[in-house]
């Protein structure tokens, strides 16, 4: 864990803090200002849909003006926009907040990079480690999100005005941090975005479409269930602040594998790793169906945040094995674009089940992209073995 690791790492949790924040209250905003209830998380999924549409123009900044600048600019982008939720809350402006989450999303497509950035910063050997202890940096934003939420949600007359004001806070605090990470300079032949393979070609490769399916439906189904679960909650009549605990011990479950990810991977494999997250999945999915009690939700949500770590490591594992470094920019954010894209689906999906449908629907309904994630992991298991077999 060298010093440009620790402070990418430190900006990782900054982000999830960000994340785990609009999580926890977008679609509790958006429920009280919607028209209509399965509205309800339009916010949530305007983040998702703004991090869909940025990927492109993030992938040509970072090409033209590196690492830190990129994600320098996204902070930026990440202060005006908490600036904005904040004013939209305290107007009661339903369309305006969706708004401000899509333009969010710009800095969520910046963010979502930083696990790549981490390969960079390593030996080659010590690549899947890196990535792994990055991603746990999100234990800052699993014991800082929530209690921010908690904390600031009545800071002002406003419910949550103040909690998107403190996230403004954040996001200059992780300017000041990302100043100091100093990131390798990229050789001038593989600044052109040019170079490489055509994109098609990249993504046509078994190991890139298995990576980019495991990372995609597994954000899907953690962003399912997760944006659903304080609107579920609060069907069920526990108070914000159970909410909050929960999703604390979701985000704890997300991250804190980090620490050990890279060593399971780098000892067991990347394919075994990703099939124990599969497995999680369905367990959480299993616990979920048995009641609503805050221990189910609790521990079901905690299953769920292991599994996807599990996955999401392993993904991005998976995926540095498939792509050159001159085609980077355009490997990642195709990957980035494919979690995205599943992502703005789930997290409207989220909202119209849960309220119409119910937990319990919602519930089943995710089985499919879980034994759809175990099948891929499946054939390319069995695909890699008939290779061996000449």
């Amino acid at each position: 864990m060298n010093r440009p690791l620790l402070l990418l790492a430190i900006c990782q949790g900054l982000f999830l803090t960000n994340n785990v924040v609009f999580i926890a209250i977008n679609g509790l905003v958006g429920l009280s200002l919607a028209p209509l209830g399965w509205m309800a998380t339009l916010p949530v999924m305007g983040y998702v849909v703004g991090g869909a549409l940025s990927t492109g123009l993030v992938a040509r900044t970072q090409a033209r003006y590196g690492r830190q600048a990129s994600f320098q600019i996204g902070l930026v982008v990440a202060l005006l926009s908490a600036l904005l939720c904040a004013w939209a809350a305290w107007r009661h402006d339903f369309w305006l907040l969706v708004v401000a989450t899509v333009v969010a999303g710009y800095y969520s497509a910046n963010g979502q990079l930083y696990r790549f950035a981490a390969a960079e910063l390593a030996a080659p050997a010590y690549r899947e480690k890196a990535v792994s202890l990055v991603l746990a940096g999100g234990l800052i934003g699993a014991i800082i999100g929530p209690n921010l939420a908690k904390y600031t949600r009545n800071l002002l007359t406003t419910p949550f005005a103040g909690a998107y004001l403190a996230l403004a806070a954040v996001a200059v605090l992780a300017m000041g941090l990302m100043a100091f990470v100093r990131f390798p300079a990229v050789p001038a032949a593989q600044k052109s975005s040019a170079g490489g393979r055509p994109l098609r070609e990249i993504v046509r490769q078994p190991l890139f479409f298995v990576a980019a399916v495991g990372a995609a439906l597994g954000y899907g189904v953690m962003n399912l269930l997760m944006a659903a679960t304080p609107l579920a909650m609060q069907v069920c009549g526990f108070p914000f602040d159970d909410a909050a605990l929960v999703l604390q011990w979701h985000v704890i479950g997300m991250f804190a594998p980090g620490f050990f990810t890279g060593h399971l991977i780098k000892r067991f494999g990347t394919l075994t790793i990703m099939g124990v997250g599969v497995l999680l999945n369905a367990l959480c999915i299993a616990i979920a169906l048995t009641g609503v009690d805050l221990h189910q939700f609790l521990v079901a949500l905690f299953l769920l945040g292991v599994g996807w770590n599990f996955l999401f490591t392993g993904s991005t594992t998976l995926a540095l094995q498939a792509y050159r470094p001159e085609e980077k920019d355009r490997a990642q954010a195709a990957i980035n674009f494919s979690v995205f894209a599943v992502m703005a689906l789930t997290s409207f999906a989220s909202g119209a089940l849960v309220t119409t449908q119910g937990w319990q629907l919602l519930n089943l309904g995710s089985l499919l992209p879980v034994a759809l994630t175990g099948a891929a992991l499946l054939w390319l298991a069995l695909r890699r073995q008939a290779v061996a077999r000449g």
